[in-house]
């Protein structure tokens, strides 16, 4: 008869303090009787950073809980830029949510659960464990969407949010099943072998999961609920759901590839340029979409499915011996970056959608117009947004411009040619977009006269975002150095 397993609980003490947070959250909000809810955003942040701290400070586990789970450097790397991502929108929530009477804890309940389902994927090694976990997520994520419920917007992000992500739930789960039908186990470490005897049926159950994961990340053909269900939901929520989503799922996609490899040939296998053709169609029509938009909320929407071809050209390059360790540490400085890139755009985004009490759909709140003269009436927030959208386009020197430099290279260094230069081709075509926003913050008359009033939460927010977006870009060798150890360990 085996002990109990504490070593293996004690390596989810990060999930446990962010569930907690949740609960604590939940509990204050049933027994508060002020109107008063300032705390809530504050106690979500520190409950990211124990949680982050946890990760950091305890010593890798390896396999726990039968090998079902994995805490190792790749998957501590995960769960600081989860938290990270927590701590930074929950910032930024805080004055949106107080300008529409809607602060409650239930928001940040709900972004912890969401953030501890995103913990555990990147800690999976098992497909039913990866399940749940994506569930735990999605369901938080399905509510967050939901939240402002009197909205009609709103009640229709979360709606075509939960009917296509119960199709993507449905077809990870199918795919499990075949997965394990071929293999007669769900654990990731028995996928090489069997993978090696070319099983139809492990094949397919692959490419179901595949698919349900590109749901997620919001990949072409798999993208068509990302623009609208972005627009809709809360801003704060958008901001969160594209980064720690993003995150959680390339994370379990790497460690999913990087478990069923089959030696160094990529170029031959079906599976693989499958998901070649996945990334070219995703960089590229990510990227035209995104063109003609005049909501600059549904262009970053939009822009985000150009970023997830970006980061699939890092997780095919992976499957290369000799580029896996530039790829695999270009994904997840790529989704450092991007965390708190896309985060601060959103915020800056939140900041112009001025609202009324009471207003819940106002016409045209994105409109590329409100944006016209920000420099000369908030140059702060104009200044940052700057930033942000250059680091999204890839210019230096900002982090943006170094992610997007590693998974190119990588994409080199594996031979895949083709995806490094329509990689190259579609950033300067999302260049146009990007600098169409500045040029109206910077040279276009303001229209119409326009309050903007950012809660010091948001302004400290975006002021450590944009830091960290140049900084990453300056001095980007200590974290490279970090995610290059975290990716060895994924290997």
């Amino acid at each position: 008869m085996t002990g109990f397993p504490t070593r293996d609980f004690v390596a989810l003490v990060p999930v446990a303090i962010l569930a907690s947070g949740g609960l604590l959250l939940l509990l204050t909000e049933v027994f508060l009787a002020s109107t008063r809810r300032g705390y809530q955003a504050g106690l979500t942040v520190v409950t990211a950073l124990l949680a982050a701290a946890a990760a950091i400070l305890m010593p890798p586990s390896g396999a726990v809980f039968g090998g079902q789970a994995t805490v190792d450097a790749f998957s501590v790397f995960v769960t600081v830029i989860i938290c990270a991502g927590v701590a930074l929108s929950a910032l930024t929530s805080a004055g949106w949510l107080q300008a529409r009477d809607a602060e409650r804890g239930e928001f940040y309940a709900l972004t912890l659960f969401a953030a501890s389902g995103m913990a555990l994927v990147g800690m999976a090694s098992d497909l039913l464990v990866a399940f749940v976990a994506i569930e735990i997520m999605s369901l938080s994520t399905y509510s967050l969407a939901a939240y402002l419920r009197r909205g009609r917007r709103p009640s229709e992000a979360a709606f075509k949010y939960m009917i296509l992500g119960a199709v993507s739930s449905a077809l990870l789960l199918y795919g499990s099943s075949l997965v394990f039908g071929a293999t007669g186990t769900t654990l990731f470490s028995a996928l090489h072998g069997a993978r090696g005897a070319g099983s139809m049926l492990l094949t397919g159950g692959l490419g179901l999961i595949a698919s349900g994961l590109a749901f997620k990340v919001g990949a072409v053909p798999f993208h068509a609920w990302t623009p609208d269900v972005y627009e809709g939901a809360p801003t704060p929520v958008t901001a969160f759901m594209a980064a720690g989503v993003k995150t959680a799922a390339f994370a379990l996609l790497a460690r999913i590839f990087l478990a069923a490899q089959v030696g160094p040939a990529v170029h031959d296998l079906s599976f693989e340029k499958v998901f070649m053709v996945l990334a070219v169609l995703t960089m590229i029509f990510g990227n035209l979409l995104a063109l003609p938009q005049r909501s600059v909320k549904r262009m970053l929407a939009y822009s985000s499915i150009g970023h997830a071809g970006y980061l699939l050209v890092g997780v095919i390059s992976a499957r290369v011996e000799g580029a896996r360790s530039m790829a695999l540490a270009g994904l997840l400085f790529y989704l450092a970056a991007y965390t708190a890139t896309v985060i601060g755009a959103f915020a800056v985004v939140g900041a112009i959608e001025q609202r009324t009490r009471g207003d819940l759909e106002p016409k045209q709140p994105w409109d590329l117009a409100r944006f016209s003269g920000l420099a000369r009436r908030r140059p702060g927030l104009a200044f940052a947004m700057t930033v942000f959208l250059l680091s999204l386009a890839g210019v230096p020197p900002t982090a943006g411009f170094i992610g997007k430099l590693y998974l190119f290279k990588a994409a080199v260094g594996a031979q895949l040619y083709p995806l490094a230069i329509i990689g190259l081709l579609s950033s300067i075509l999302g260049a146009f977009y990007y600098l169409r926003v500045v040029v109206h913050m910077y040279m276009k008359p303001e229209e119409g006269s326009q309050e903007l009033v950012a809660a010091p939460a948001m302004v400290f927010a975006l002021g450590l975002a944009a830091v960290v977006v140049v900084l990453f870009g300056l001095a980007a060798d200590p974290l490279i150095r970090l995610a290059q150890a975290a990716g060895a360990m994924a290997m």
